[in-house]
């Protein structure tokens, strides 16, 4: 809490040092050569400024011009840039440092910073693996893995030489420089399946980043080398590919001599247009509808003038897909209905983002609640929450959930800032999804499975956001359990499920069943669905405690899940 503190203290001083509240995305103009926006203070004459420039200078010299331009050269935005350019202690900069970092920490309150750890990783293995007389981070390489990541394929030719061109290129074999092509599968605002080249033209270690698939051929430049399939055969001349206009020397595939005709194109850019705009995508923020929302969130200001409650749980898809259901539950309470035609009406707008720990994002959702109540029925429905539900297909891993919401009538805003721990399933791993403790369980129709708000294959599991239930409703569990080893006849699980209700560590239910008489149960997957009624219980909280033994192996998994029953 002392640390959240902090920095709500010194926010509203960053806000003022970066002129406006929002910072955007743009991450990847390194300050080479000590290059800077300036922002000329008002009221102080040219010399007074040349002065503190040269000043600035000075004190910029050493550990905190090296952390500018070397350490988040790629990450710095051109505000905070400025803003840093114009402390004027080290004292200030200290801090600007610690609140940079701080407002990229997947979790703010936690002594350690996921995104800060993995930057430096990135920079240390780029100096590593690209270095070649230059350190690897100002490669072209390196810059591409600090900003993304490692691709998800590597395409190598650390030697070159023999190269068959592919049709769209215009056939033919030729020699080549070293070269690689990195494959993302997906990158947010650029697209899908995106190949980016890199040549050594030099062949000193240096790769560079080219959109011209003809900058790799060794024997561009020897007449009567490395000839194409229409200069083999006489219908075209060499000369031409350097007659080009739109950037490349790559030969024709066509007889056809018209201006700009019968050109070929690498499949992997396109035409000269797309090129151009791949290398503006990468830089390119995503289309946001609720921009107002994406601004809250690009600026990492926290406040709750419309207050809620998120919850994720977690659903295994295969062993490298996880289902997280993402529940959202605000107070009807705190939501400004208008009164349309005898009925109370709402409309919330919700912005979610989900990145990596280095801000790449990988999911973005945007989505209006509506609310319509009768008017009669207006002052009961005000003590009851409502619930939003979003399901999000994501891979093992660390993930950060940026959330903002908004009350159009009244124009209050919410906003929070989630860790997301997306769990690893190993094969033949007994392991299970999380305990979801819900206010309503029931089946849906087979034409609905796995369809609408709350559905978990064939059935609708509403979560209970903040885990409060009273005591004329019933308590719903919901659990996956996965790869319990088979019975004798090799098509039940062989498991025996213990529940244990605790109130003050003491036990005050237990239950036991048998794994392989679950409905549907089998031994890759056995589902735990029932309600039970609370009318019996104290209020206090509790804690359930469900324990699933594998009786072959003899291993057993223990999920758990807190509730308070009013």
């Amino acid at each position: 809490m002392r640390r959240l503190l902090r920095v709500f203290l010194v926010y509203p001083f960053w806000v003022v040092c970066l002129g406006l509240p929002v910072v955007t995305a743009a991450q990847n103009r390194p300050a080479q050569g000590g290059a800077s926006t300036q922002i000329d203070a008002p009221g102080v004459t040219d010399s007074e400024q040349k002065r503190r420039d040269e000043s600035l200078q000075k004190e910029l010299a050493g550990a905190y011009k090296k952390w500018l331009q070397d350490d988040v050269g790629y990450i710095i935005t051109d505000e905070e840039r400025a803003a840093f350019r114009r402390l004027s202690n080290d004292e200030e900069r200290e801090q600007f440092i610690e609140q940079f970092w701080l407002r990229r920490a997947p979790d703010p309150e936690s002594t350690s910073n996921d995104y800060k750890e993995e930057h430096y990783r990135r920079i240390a293995y780029t100096n590593q693996h690209f270095a070649s007389g230059i350190p690897g981070w100002k490669t072209d390489r390196g810059r591409l893995y600090i900003m993304y990541g490692p691709p998800d394929e590597i395409e190598a030719h650390p030697s070159g030489g023999h190269y068959e061109r592919p049709i769209e290129e215009g056939g033919g074999s030729t020699s080549t420089y070293p070269f690689e092509v990195w494959r993302y599968r997906y990158l947010e605002g650029v697209g899908q399946n995106i190949e980016i080249e890199f040549v050594d033209p030099t062949m000193t270690g240096e790769y560079r980043m080219t959109i011209d698939p003809s900058e790799k051929d060794a024997l561009l430049y020897v007449p009567g080398a490395g000839l194409s399939l229409m200069e083999q055969m006489g219908l075209s001349s060499k000369v031409d590919r350097f007659t080009r206009t739109d950037g490349t020397r790559l030969p024709k595939r066509t007889i056809d001599s018209s201006p700009g005709a019968g050109y070929a194109t690498s499949s992997r850019y396109g035409g000269e247009f797309d090129r151009l705009a791949l290398l503006a995508n990468i830089n390119k923020p995503p289309a946001i509808k609720f921009k107002d929302l994406e601004e809250i969130v690009t600026t990492n200001i926290r406040f709750n003038l419309l207050p809620f409650q998120v919850r994720t749980d977690y659903i295994k898809v295969t062993d490298d897909t996880v289902l997280a259901g993402l529940t959202v539950a605000l107070k009807n309470k705190d939501i400004a209905f208008q009164n349309v035609t005898g009925v109370q009406h709402a409309t919330v707008n919700i912005f979610g983002r989900i990145t990596t720990l280095t801000r790449r994002v990988v999911q973005t959702f945007e989505d209006t609640l509506v609310l319509d109540i009768p008017a009669s029925l207006l002052e009961p429905m005000l003590q009851k929450p409502s619930v939003y539900w979003k399901s999000l297909p994501l891979r093992p891993g660390l993930y950060r959930l940026s959330l903002a919401i908004k009350d159009v009538n009244s124009g209050n805003t919410g906003t929070m800032e989630l860790r997301m721990e997306v769990p690893r399933y190993q094969e033949e791993q007994l392991a299970t999804s999380s305990l979801i403790l819900a206010d309503q369980i029931e089946k849906v129709p087979t034409k609905r499975i796995g369809l609408g708000q709350f559905v978990f294959g064939d059935s609708k599991v509403r979560p209970v956001v903040g885990e409060t239930f009273t005591r004329d409703q019933k308590l719903g569990i919901y659990l996956q359990v996965y790869n319990v080893k088979p019975d004798a006849s090799g098509h039940k699980p062989a498991a025996t499920i213990r529940y244990n209700l605790l109130k003050n560590n003491q036990s005050v239910l237990q239950l036991e069943e048998d794994g392989a008489k679950l409905p549907d149960a089998s031994p890759s997957q056995m589902i735990v669905e029932k309600m039970m009624p609370l009318n019996t219980l104290e209020p206090g909280k509790y804690k359930l405690q469900i324990t699933v033994t594998d009786n072959v192996t003899k291993k057993s998994v223990t999920p758990s899940a807190d509730f308070t029953v009013q």
